[in-house]
């Protein structure tokens, strides 16, 4: 309903959801114009708890500052020091989608470096169905940095992986508003929900990416299905 309401004020512009590059495993540059201005490690940076990265950020105000709301309830994961430091859990399990919104110097081209033979979603009406392009995703507790959720085209690996919360699945929201969960076929896309176990990125076989695959279908489409 925020990112929404966001692109309702905006003209129709998508919030803006920086990140990285794939290969060297970068993260968002710090700005409140983004969607989420924090980065959330094992350790005890103040990223991990401070809610103020969220609603002093891009979709902050749209979500009438409700910090509770970046987080599954059933995301209690934390690292030994945290737990030590008495942490009961991070403020944040949600990603974006890396293919929508405005991703700063990675889309300035108009495409996204990460994937650019597939369209960058810079406006509501650039989705050509909304129902079937996902926006945010619970993202594994150890995957999740930055609010960017990314995964590359034809690279056969999670570069980014979902969580797998709910009975091994994880929830995904799309452009038209509804959300669905997702079953996860493959023990590659289950790994534990703990620190240190995920070992990014994950190169997955072929006979394997039936889960990938699901994921890739529905963040873009390809630039020459727009051009038609």
């Amino acid at each position: 309903m925020a990112w929404l309401l966001y692109a309702d004020e905006h003209n129709g512009r998508l919030a803006y959801n920086l990140g990285g590059l794939v290969v060297n495993r970068g993260v968002a540059p710090r700005t409140n114009l983004n969607w989420v201005n924090n980065i959330l490690s094992w350790n005890t940076e103040s990223d991990n708890t401070n809610t103020a990265g969220l609603t002093e950020s891009g979709l902050g105000p749209y979500a009438s500052k409700v910090a509770p709301i970046y987080r599954c309830p059933s995301d209690d994961v934390v690292s030994d020091i945290q737990r030590d430091a008495g942490w009961q859990h991070r403020v944040r399990s949600y990603s974006m989608n890396a293919m929508v919104g405005d991703a700063g110097e990675l889309s300035q081209t108009g495409r996204n470096v990460n994937n650019p033979n597939y369209v960058q979603f810079f406006s509501l009406s650039s989705i050509p169905r909304p129902a079937q392009i996902f926006v945010f995703v619970d993202e594994h507790p150890d995957s999740i940095n930055d609010g960017y959720f990314v995964n590359r085209y034809y690279s056969g690996e999670w570069s980014d992986l979902p969580g797998s919360y709910h009975n091994g699945g994880a929830n995904f929201s799309f452009a038209d508003g509804h959300s669905e969960p997702h079953r996860w076929r493959q023990p590659t896309t289950r790994p534990p929900s703990r620190p240190d176990v995920a070992m990014l990125p994950i190169s997955v076989p072929k006979s394997e990416r039936e889960d990938l695959n699901w994921v890739l279908e529905r963040m873009s489409v390809g630039q020459d299905h727009a051009l038609r």
